[in-house]
């Protein structure tokens, strides 16, 4: 009798749905467009908006990295949001600074923290949206340079290069904030050498 050689069958690989690709990155989804929105219920919307897109939109995810691929969906409806000028920007309430509900155990320390927070949003406000974006990316997200380029669709030493100077843009627009408040900008203690140095 001649038979057939058997033949393995593999069963054909499962696409991953799309919760499985989406909801793990809702956080930060919602870090990226509060950061980019300057606004939690613009933020929201955005979410929500970037969530129906990537719905929509879902056949066309290749495998690969989801966070990134969910992200620039996020980083996109942002630009989009933000470009059609429906949208005015608003001061939010701060329940937690309003609200009055949680004594504060240490004021001092609680009054040093929120007033360090204060200073560094206002200068992160004051840098221009492409630093701003490279700044959440890395320092906030987490996300690789790799990722930062597949996010963003440029280059990964465009993005290294625009980190370098969004770093830079930053550290200035610190220290306006902090002349600007009348606290005296603290330096590194190699700062403080070269500085009694060259006094």
């Amino acid at each position: 009798m001649n038979k057939a050689p058997s033949q393995s069958v593999e069963a054909p690989a499962i696409p991953e749905s799309f919760d499985a690709v989406v909801l793990p990155h809702l956080d930060a989804a919602n870090r990226l467009a509060r950061w980019l929105m300057r606004n939690d219920h613009d933020a929201d919307d955005v979410v929500q908006e970037a969530s129906l897109r990537a719905l929509r939109y879902f056949h066309t995810f290749t495998g690969g990295n989801a966070r990134a691929w969910f992200l620039r969906i996020v980083r996109n409806t942002c630009r989009g949001w933000r470009g059609s000028g429906v949208h005015a920007r608003t001061d939010p309430f701060d329940e937690a600074q309003h609200g009055g509900t949680h004594p504060a155990p240490d004021p001092e320390t609680l009054l040093l923290r929120s007033e360090d927070a204060r200073l560094i949003t206002r200068a992160m406000s004051d840098l221009p949206g492409r630093h701003r974006e490279l700044l959440v990316f890395r320092e906030l997200q987490g996300l690789s340079y790799q990722e930062m380029a597949d996010v963003m669709g440029i280059p990964m030493g465009t993005v290294m290069s625009g980190l370098s100077r969004a770093r830079q843009a930053f550290r200035g627009a610190l220290d306006n904030q902090l002349k600007g408040s009348g606290i005296q900008r603290r330096t590194h203690p190699r700062e403080q050498e070269a500085e009694a140095v060259l006094a």
